[in-house]
């Protein structure tokens, strides 16, 4: 799918459909037409838009990290923050401001995948150290997958009412997620991702076995242990 970044490409396509229906557009007014698709007032502003993205160096790769997440090409850097070393950061390549809503519904995570044999039957931590700026979520993640594919445990964070994901301006704050391990467990997948606009740095993660005392973090996936808020009673919101 393309992104804003490929305005020119997406103009000269919609030029070359209306001429099939024998509709003559210059190449300038296709622009002006994509910039308005985009939410823009006109072709000026995407274009210093894509400068700007451009311009934005490529961050380093860490190590044994993977990029993942539904992110479309050029909305995100991911890698590892030349002003912090040891720590990685994924942001928006524009601000909210910018006037671009491509965000909505996407993120982008770094990840690692680990062969889940020698944590089969125990219980694992993954914590890490989170900060974030004009954020909508930036988060850690942990999921157990079997060896099809399946989904055996996660968690993200993302529901939580307390001590949850990060949201706007955040300091460094510890996060973490605790899952049993089943013995059908083939991969064990963690990393952080940032959800929409802003920015999210990750340091110090650690994955951990924890003994019985330390309770699991989601343990029911997606069935309830009983019945709950019968009276659709409102949630209570945080800004944890």
């Amino acid at each position: 799918m393309r992104s804003f970044m490929d305005a020119k490409a997406m103009a000269k396509s919609l030029r070359q459909a209306l001429a099939e229906r024998k509709v003559e557009v210059s190449h300038s007014d296709c622009l002006e037409l994509v910039s308005r698709q985009f939410g823009l007032a006109n072709w000026n502003t995407l274009s210093a838009l894509i400068d700007d993205a451009a311009d934005q160096r490529a961050l380093p790769m860490p190590q044994g990290w993977m990029v993942s997440g539904s992110h479309e090409k050029n909305q995100y850097r991911l890698g590892i923050d030349p002003d912090l070393p040891g720590v990685a950061l994924i942001e928006s390549r524009f601000s909210r401001a910018s006037g671009i809503d491509l965000l909505s519904g996407q993120f982008a995570t770094l990840m690692q995948s680990v062969v889940a044999d020698a944590y089969r039957g125990s219980r694992l931590r993954l914590a890490a150290s989170l900060k974030t700026e004009d954020a909508d979520a930036g988060t850690i993640w942990l999921r157990i997958d079997d060896a099809s594919g399946k989904v055996l445990r996660f968690d993200n964070m993302m529901q939580r009412q307390t001590e949850g994901a990060l949201r706007g301006r955040a300091d460094w704050i510890q996060r973490s997620i605790v899952l049993d391990i089943p013995e059908a467990a083939a991969s064990i997948n963690y990393g952080f991702f940032l959800q929409g606009y802003g920015r999210c740095w990750a340091r110090a993660f650690e994955l951990t076995s924890v003994d019985d005392k330390v309770a699991p973090t989601h343990v029911h996936g997606r069935h309830l242990p009983q019945p709950q808020n019968l009276d659709f009673v409102e949630r209570v919101r945080t800004n944890a």
